[in-house]
């Protein structure tokens, strides 16, 4: 693809600004490991949010959804659309206790719930597990979608021009830490929407328009239900049982990153450097709001708009970015070349600092040298992300296996299945111990490797893998549940430690708040949860359906979804003023 010199400009302001803003802040991020992997537990809530949303936003985000709805219509994307719950608990339920911890990492938490030699091993174990190949394969099938994408759009080898993008990445977040992740996350957060609402725009408008993109989509499909239907039909590639499974079983067992069941991953690491628990929480919201109802629509009507141009493609993602080629004029086309680079660096960027952070918190200094001074700490997380951003390159390869980066979604989330119950209960319930949560990760890595290799499921097929997922869980589950009954309760003395420290109420935590004789805690840390979350789900899925039938039709629809939405989050709003929430700044103790 040819670029003009006005596209090469809004490029190459894009990346100097980037570099500025992420170099500017080296010596914030040089005074220590509190300051680089959790920025000083000083973020407002707004710019935390927005970095968890950016980080989301990844260059094979895009790509996937296009290729969910180019197979499976509208519907496809309840693949990712039945995680609201599992967001959502994080916000009400875990993103306080998450803060109240204080610690710098999700595995860091195991020594205080869990104790001695067991709490250790898990905490190296996890620490471990997530930073090497958990890490390195979300960063390899994100190399993977920015390959792809610099394989259409520049005429350099795209290989190279990856690893010299990574490189950059790599640069600022080794020097500036998480406060250069989060400060250029923000930038990158504007330039990727602007660059896809402008190719939305341009897509809708080489089709015809919205309603001719409506009508010829369900030409396409077959029927308006196939291509715009909210749910799933019964004989298309998602049942009903198998919708029931992604719906009722996925959001709360399958560990996946930004859909973490209790919270967790980077999330978590938003929560801990956000300068309150309400900043924590109102970030929770507000990622969740954007990144389910928000974001998605420039993706779709794209990706229906590459349905009705580029029929019968082998690699349906592929045409989100050929329509970028072939669609934009000069100068936004350059915008959304600097959008693919804003979202790659902004996923690289945190995957990088988060994955640092579980090596050096919880591994060196842990295991290795604790007591490290501030210096020596800096200097190893700057070489921990150095040596991950070398990693990650060497990953790639096996991805590009998988077939799409569609499949390698449903990869992760299978492997992840089963333990997601474990992370939720040991919050509220005192009997989970270090060993359930150790013989949860191997039952689901155990589980999922039997069940695959023997060719019984095959995670990249829908239907395959939902059903997997449900084997998975249920097979982890006996596993767990068996090992903590047979296991020893951790100490009552430690267990009174972590409830007075984190406070998570429920009847859970009954006989230890009995031997103490403390009053009974809300549910989650604050009172009311429990209908905040069913407000929010009203919001977030009437904002959601709203702007699909104000944007495709049937329009008299989206009143009724949007006035739903608005009428939650003024109630929610309510709710949760400051003089409302015990507990949080400006509310009565």
């Amino acid at each position: 693809m040819s670029l003009a010199w006005l596209d090469w400009l809004v490029i190459g302001a894009y990346f100097a600004l980037s570099l500025f803003l992420g170099l500017r802040l080296t010596r914030r991020a040089g005074q220590g490991g509190r300051d680089y992997f959790v920025a000083g537990r000083a973020l407002p809530w707004w710019l935390a949010g927005t970095s968890m949303v950016a980080t989301t936003f990844a260059a094979d985000t895009p790509l996937a959804v296009t290729g969910l709805v180019a197979e499976h219509g509208l519907a496809g994307n309840w693949v990712w659309w039945n995680m609201v719950a599992g967001n959502l608990l994080t916000v009400f339920f875990f993103a306080r206790l998450w803060h109240r911890a204080g610690v710098s990492t999700d595995a860091e938490i195991t020594e205080l719930r869990y104790s001695g030699r067991p709490a250790a091993i898990l905490r190296g174990l996890r620490a471990a597990y997530l930073a090497l190949p958990i890490n390195l394969i979300i960063m390899g099938w994100v190399n993977l979608a920015m390959v792809k994408i610099l394989a259409i759009t520049l005429d350099l080898p795209p290989f190279a021009a990856m690893l010299g993008m990574l490189c950059v990445t790599g640069l600022y977040v080794a020097l500036s830490g998480l406060w250069g992740v989060v400060v250029t996350d923000a930038l990158q957060f504007v330039v990727a929407m602007l660059g896809c609402v402008a190719l939305a725009v341009f897509a809708v408008g080489a089709v015809g328009g919205l309603d001719e993109l409506a009508a010829r989509a369900a030409e396409r499909f077959g029927s308006r239900q196939a291509a715009l239907g909210l749910l799933p039909s019964a004989d298309g590639f998602m049942p009903l049982g198998v919708f029931l499974i992604y719906l009722t079983v996925q959001w709360w067992s399958a560990w996946y990153p930004g859909s973490e069941p209790g919270g967790g991953g980077y999330v978590a690491q938003r929560i801990f450097s956000a300068r309150s628990e309400r900043d924590g929480v109102l970030a929770c919201l507000w990622f969740t709001l954007a990144h389910y109802a928000v974001r998605p629509w420039p993706w779709i009507l794209t990706a229906l708009a590459v349905v009705v141009l580029y029929p019968g493609l082998a690699d349906p993602g592929s045409g989100f970015v050929r329509a970028a080629v072939e669609l934009l004029p000069p100068g936004v086309k350059g915008l959304l070349l600097a959008a693919f680079a804003a979202v790659y660096m902004s996923t690289l960027s945190t995957q990088l600092n988060w994955g640092a952070a579980y090596l050096v918190n919880d591994l060196y200094l842990r295991f290795v040298a604790p007591g490290a001074p501030p210096r020596r700490v800096v200097a190893a997380s700057r070489l921990a992300t150095a040596g991950l951003m070398l990693a990650s390159a060497g990953v790639t390869w096996w991805l590009a296996q998988v077939g799409s980066v569609e499949g390698a979604w449903r990869i992760l989330i299978a492997l992840g299945a089963g333990s997601g119950a474990v992370y939720i209960l040991r919050w509220f319930w005192w009997r989970i111990n270090a060993w359930s949560e150790i013989s949860a990760m191997l039952a689901s890595l155990t589980a999922f490797v039997a069940l695959t290799a023997s060719g019984v499921f095959d995670p990249a097929d829908g239907r395959e893998g939902a059903l997997l997922m449900l084997w998975t869980t249920g097979l982890t589950s006996l596993v767990w549940v068996a090992v903590t009954l047979l296991t020893r309760p951790e100490p009552p003395a430690h267990l009174l430690a972590f409830y007075r420290r984190i406070r998570p109420g429920g009847p859970g935590w009954g006989p230890v708040r009995a031997a103490a004789a403390l009053p009974r805690e809300p549910l989650g840390g604050a009172p009311g949860a429990l209908a905040h979350l069913g407000l929010a789900l009203v919001a977030v899925y009437g904002s959601l359906f709203g702007l699909g039938r104000l944007l495709l039709g049937p329009r008299w629809e989206a009143p009724l979804f949007l006035g739903a939405a608005a009428l939650a989050l003024a109630w929610l709003a309510w709710r949760l003023r400051p003089r409302l929430e015990p507990g949080l700044p400006g509310g009565p103790s």
